[in-house]
């Protein structure tokens, strides 16, 4: 996404190593050689797998710990004919988690029933409400997936109750400090599946909750003596999961997520199939961009203004009945942005009014509604580049969800006030929980005089591929570019910049004032057309400060004479049949 223009390091990747032999060998131009160095894939056999790999290459899910027992015990569960329960949550990981268990388990000729708490009724993960509803309806195995490392209270009573209590999670362990040592501290389960867990030697731990999923369920198959290939259709749903929980797309996040995508247009699920017709998708070249930003988005407004259900109803309805469903979501989430909208309006007014900029940016909106908090905390930390926090007032207290910046461990940080609150949980980056009101300015204090940041630490840092001229830039080029897809956190589109670039015109488009279409040209004299999804008053503003107001009016005239540093990718725009070059500007200065 696009940044207002304000401060930022902009530092040019200087990785060396053999470009030009490294481009002989693969067939492919030095400069993708550079990209993939700067993103650490540097050795042959990196790069092969990196270009290369497919599904074959994906690791041994044996590997795993407590992979292999929760596979058996669903297995034997299959075969004596009990009905299993998946407690699942109400995001779009929590959903596809669910859905891959379902699918597997219904394939292995198991019976099972998903669940997902009501968001606003009872919040994040399974709860022991949940467990005693289930137990009484005579559900005797339980099986968590997106969540459940800390579920300590509906684990117990799950256990109490005698029930069968699998755990398939990809959320940080939670610790406590024990003679300065920290303990890491497990919920009681007949078994636990979770790659950040102690003793777990799986070689990557990146996976989110529907990736952890799709290894059970391999291993399920596998017992069921399927042939390798019946797992391939739930890796569309791996591969949504992934993208739309911001998960790294490297190593086998980066497998998943690309040989989702090749399945994703032609899939055999009636209701992604309609969801991707009323998004206007269909035929498209689907991308990490249109699950991010399209399709994940609709999944998460239904467990976030709804209920869970909206979205399995979708994904397990019929043909003939999916389509309102998916019109049905789409339009939710229509509404969810325009309350994110006004969300991010009331978090910003509450930030500017205050004196100083905490470190940490714990912001309470009483009246905001609860299901938007972590996108509101996700615009928050965008703009100011602090660690946000955004607080909502609920029947039962108030609840938080919060996005973090690379320097400060989010998890680590809420873990010290850990008495604070009621319900905690997440990673890093991201974390949710609830507290009493009266411990809100005791967050605040506890976690600003403890974060350790500095300054350096709020200026985000620019990483540019290379100092690539407009010249330069060719369709062949693109398309080479095109290889390292699929790009998102972890495995950025590449950037480029040149510090020297007259604005010769521009024009406002959108609504919202968002969307500036620019004609540049560089200090050789080569032109083309620039798009920048920002704002164009802060981009006004930096011009009349540096040249003045009238620099402005020029530009907005055509006959601009601003210059100006744009970091910026290519792209190939087509319109009414036409192919034309173009750059997206990413950041300016």
């Amino acid at each position: 996404m696009s940044h207002t223009p304000g401060k930022t390091k902009w530092m040019l990747e200087a990785k060396k190593a053999d470009f030009y032999g490294l481009g002989e060998k693969f067939h492919l131009d030095p400069l993708t050689i550079r990209l993939m160095v700067n993103r650490g894939i540097r050795t042959e056999e990196e790069i092969r797998r990196f270009l290369y790999a497919g599904w074959q290459d994906e690791y041994d899910p044996h590997r795993m710990k407590g992979a292999e027992e929760a596979a058996h015990r669903l297995y034997d569960t299959i075969q004596r004919g009990e009905k299993i329960w998946i407690a699942s949550d109400f995001d779009v990981d929590g959903i596809f988690s669910g859905l891959i268990l379902l699918t597997g388990i219904r394939k292995a000729g198991g019976r099972a029933r998903v669940q997902a708490p009501h968001r606003i009724k009872e919040g994040y993960g399974v709860n022991v409400g949940m467990v005693e509803h289930a137990f009484a309806a005579g559900l005797r195995t339980m099986i968590t997936c997106d969540n459940g490392i800390a579920a300590f209270e509906a684990a117990a009573r799950a256990k109490e109750l005698g029930m069968q209590v699998i755990i398939t999670d990809h959320h940080a362990c939670q610790f406590e400090t024990v003679d300065g040592e920290e303990q890491v501290r497990l919920p009681e389960a007949d078994v636990i599946v979770n790659p950040h867990q102690p003793g777990c030697d799986y070689p990557f731990k990146g996976l989110c909750g529907a990736g952890v999923a799709y290894k059970v369920i391999s291993l399920l198959y596998e017992l069921c003596g399927f042939a390798p290939e019946e797992r391939l259709p739930l890796l569309e749903y791996a591969a949504v999961a992934t993208v739309a929980d911001v998960m790294d797309l490297v190593d086998e996040n980066r497998i998943l997520v690309r040989e989702g995508l090749k399945r994703l247009p032609k899939t055999e699920n009636a209701g992604l199939r309609a969801l991707i017709h009323v998004c206007g998708l269909e035929g498209k070249k689907l991308t990490a961009y249109h699950i991010g930003f399209i399709l994940g988005p609709c999944f998460n407004s239904a467990g976030r203004l709804d209920t869970v259900e909206q979205a399995f109803g979708l994904l397990l309805g019929r043909e003939e009945e999916v389509y309102p469903l998916a019109e049905r979501l789409r339009e939710m989430n229509e509404s969810r942005k325009e309350m994110t909208r006004e969300g991010v309006k009331q978090g910003i007014a509450w930030v500017e009014e205050r004196d100083s900029l905490d470190d940490v940016l714990v912001v309470p909106l009483p009246d905001c509604h609860e299901s938007i908090a972590g996108i509101v905390a996700g615009r928050l930390r965008e703009r100011y580049n602090h660690p946000a926090i955004v607080l909502t007032r609920t029947e039962n207290g108030w609840k938080g969800s919060g996005r973090s910046i690379p320097a400060w461990d989010m998890f680590r940080g809420l873990m010290v006030c850990r008495p604070l609150m009621t319900r905690f949980g997440g990673h890093a980056m991201a974390a949710g929980l609830s507290l009493p009101e009266e411990n809100i300015p005791v967050l605040r204090e506890q976690l600003n005089q403890n974060s350790g940041l500095t300054e350096e630490d709020f200026v985000p840092i620019i990483r540019i591929d290379a100092a690539m001229p407009l010249e330069y830039i060719t369709e062949e080029r693109i398309e080479e570019i095109s290889l390292l897809e699929p790009f998102g956190k972890g495995n950025p589109r590449p950037l480029f910049a040149e510090s020297k670039f007259y604005i010769r015109q521009a024009r406002v488009m959108g609504k919202n004032r968002n969307v500036l279409k620019m004609l540049v040209e560089n200090m050789t004299g080569a032109r083309m057309d620039a798009m920048y999804f920002g704002e164009a008053d802060a981009l006004d503003a930096l011009v009349a400060e540096k040249y003045g107001r009238e620099s402005v009016d020029r530009m907005y005239r055509g006959y601009g004479d601003a210059v100006l540093s744009l970091a910026y990718y290519p792209e190939v725009n087509e319109y009414q049949g036409r192919r034309s070059l173009q750059i997206v500007v990413q950041q300016i200065k």
